[in-house]
């Protein structure tokens, strides 16, 4: 393969795959609605351009994305001669067994599939989507209560994503992704606040409290609670579990939280943030 499409290429998986992909010589159709390679979901004449002449696709679908659309876009692909797609999907959605309907497009699409279900992102204490704010405040407020969650990098993500992309013995395979450890949200705000020298507390807040601040803060009524009910979720224990995804896929540890934080701080992100 040398030609592979990469939706979300500016995203928080897709801009550290395109680096990966390419150190390995394998030319690279970046996509996004204001990249080079133009391509918008909710703009049908974008989809075959971006299609055409690739021979894998990362995809990166939306909340929002509709089974139709999905289906629709899976034989697009199939019929640009699109012979591999690996899907960012989400981890714990098949809790209630069978194929999770978001998946279904592409795992009956006739092509080669791969499945990479992370949990939270370690990154996502740095984004300003989610909780960076929060870090800059000092304090964060959330939902999750003293629920734990094995935050993975991203690093490890992007790394399966590549590996399944350009590899063989991937193929209907799905890869559950977490840390090596879980952690409550109060314990990854300590660490963060060692690195940078300054407290960074997490407090509780009603599920439906939080989505109303969502909501003010410019999340639509079904995103804000979406991310309200995950968070909500961690409370209650529904995400302290490890995954092996990263193990199985690249036949290594996935990166600790503690990495994740040096490495962050190095950077300045959060000191950066501070206001």
């Amino acid at each position: 393969m040398t030609e592979i499409l990469v939706l979300g290429a500016t995203g928080k998986t897709g801009r550290r795959v395109v680096p990966l992909l390419k150190a390995l010589g394998h030319t690279v159709r970046s996509a996004s609605r204001s990249g080079t390679t133009r391509f918008d979901w909710d703009d049908r004449t974008t989809w075959d351009p971006a299609l055409a002449g690739v021979a894998a696709a990362y995809l990166v679908p939306t909340e929002t994305l509709g089974l139709a659309e999905r289906a629709e876009f899976a034989a697009r692909a199939a019929a640009a001669g699109v012979r591999r797609i690996v899907q960012l999907s989400v981890r714990g959605i098949d809790t209630g067994g069978g194929v999770p309907e978001t998946e279904a497009a592409v795992r009956a699409s006739g092509l080669e599939w791969t499945m990479v279900r992370p949990c939270w992102f370690s990154q996502d204490f740095e984004a300003p989507d989610f909780f960076l704010a929060g870090v800059a405040d000092g304090v964060l407020t959330t939902p999750a209560g003293e629920g734990r969650e094995p935050f993975v990098d991203v690093a490890d993500i992007a790394g399966v994503v590549v590996a399944a992309l350009t590899g063989e013995g991937h193929h209907g395979r799905v890869y559950e992704l977490s840390g090596p450890r879980a952690l409550t949200f109060g314990e990854a705000l300590g660490l963060i606040g060692d690195a940078i020298g300054r407290p960074v507390v997490h407090r509780h807040r009603a599920p439906d409290a939080y989505a109303a601040d969502l909501v003010a803060a410019g999340y639509s009524a079904r995103d804000a609670e979406a991310v309200a009910g995950y968070l909500d979720g961690i409370g209650r224990g529904e995400d302290d579990y490890l995954s092996t995804g990263v193990r199985e896929c690249l036949g290594r540890e996935p990166r600790s939280f503690e990495e994740y934080v040096k490495e962050a701080a190095a950077t300045g992100v959060w000191g950066r943030a501070e206001r």
